[in-house]
């Protein structure tokens, strides 16, 4: 009897953040957005005979497009502001400083002096307003290597004469880009892969995202089974946290999620192109929103412990007990 309770708290625990949340939030405002997806392969991403031509693309196409929020993938500006040709940042950012629409756009930014980040740019009259005229959400959760060195690596590093350096993390809980009365909030690349980072922008505070936007490059991977996977990562995300997601990717999935997690548009992967629609904002916290927020992943995990340790207690009485209930 013990296994079968252990089996059905375990599915209790799984089926729940999921089946809670619908009674829980309510729409809010209507964004329309378009979303960028550039499909640079990845060993061409930052040569410099090809980074004209891609530059120019998603310049162009940010700012010809009319949508309330414009969204660029995971450095689609492979350069740092100031390695630009002079004059072309502040345009972009001139281009949404005055009127009602907005941009998203991941690039590196930073100096020698302060480091470096992976980040998200954005653009609108209000942002222009902020330091360096633009709102900054820089990655927080790094991958090991990629875009930081382990401790006690740095020796195997530098002896392999490894191009790697270290970027610096940006804070767990970030503020959200103001759009339209929405709270917009980026995440890049895998960090939606971590549901109970995301719930933590969702804590006592009371400046819950509205909508989730997601920017990533997956060209590492080519055309494996891990543009779905990621895809349905962010399909979960929505649903636990009953907010709708944008991904806005160099190579795909470019799709726009609803808040149950269904998938009410999208672009074809492995193409250049811009995927426009419309996103419904939600408020309001879930169950898993709520508690995720202020305690991370502790509540389920003491609970599937406690489980544990009460079927290993069972089992012992069990058969320390009368023979003829064994």
């Amino acid at each position: 009897p013990s296994r079968w309770a252990l089996a059905g708290a375990a599915l209790a625990l799984w089926w729940l953040p999921t089946a809670l949340p619908q009674q829980h939030t309510e729409p809010t405002g209507t964004l329309s957005v378009a979303l960028l997806q550039g499909n640079v392969a990845q060993d061409e991403k930052f040569a410099p005979e090809r980074q004209p031509e891609d530059l120019v693309w998603t310049l162009r196409t940010m700012v010809e497009a009319r949508a309330d929020l414009v969204v660029a993938p995971e450095t689609a500006i492979p350069l740092l502001p100031s390695q630009l040709p002079e004059g072309l940042w502040d345009g972009l950012r001139a281009a949404f400083a005055d009127g009602e629409r907005a941009a998203l756009v991941g690039l590196p930014l930073g100096d020698p002096q302060a480091g470096y980040t992976n980040s998200v740019a954005g653009l609108s009259r209000d942002a222009a307003t902020e330091p360096g005229g633009a709102y900054r959400y820089d990655k927080h959760h790094l991958v090991p290597f990629g875009e930081f060195i382990p401790p006690g690596f740095r020796w195997f590093v530098d002896l392999m004469n490894m191009p790697l350096g270290d970027f610096n993390r940006g804070p767990l809980v970030a503020p959200s880009f103001g759009v339209k009365g929405e709270r917009v909030a980026p995440n890049i690349c895998y960090e939606d892969l971590f549901g109970e980072e995301l719930a933590a922008r969702f804590g006592p505070g009371g400046d819950a995202p509205t909508v989730l936007a997601n920017v990533s490059n997956i060209a590492w991977f080519g055309e494996s089974v891990a543009i779905d996977q990621h895809l349905q990562i962010s399909r979960l995300r929505a649903l636990e946290l009953q907010r709708p997601m944008i991904r806005a990717t160099n190579t795909g999935a470019t799709v726009i999620i609803d808040h149950r997690g269904k998938v009410t548009r999208w672009l074809a992967p492995h193409t250049r192109g811009v995927l426009e629609g419309t996103v419904q904002g939600r408020s309001g916290l879930t169950p898993f929103a709520w508690w995720a927020g202020r305690y991370g992943l502790w509540p389920p995990l003491g609970l599937a412990l406690a489980i544990v340790a009460l079927a290993v207690w069972r089992g012992r009485r069990t058969r320390g007990g009368d023979p003829a209930r064994i």
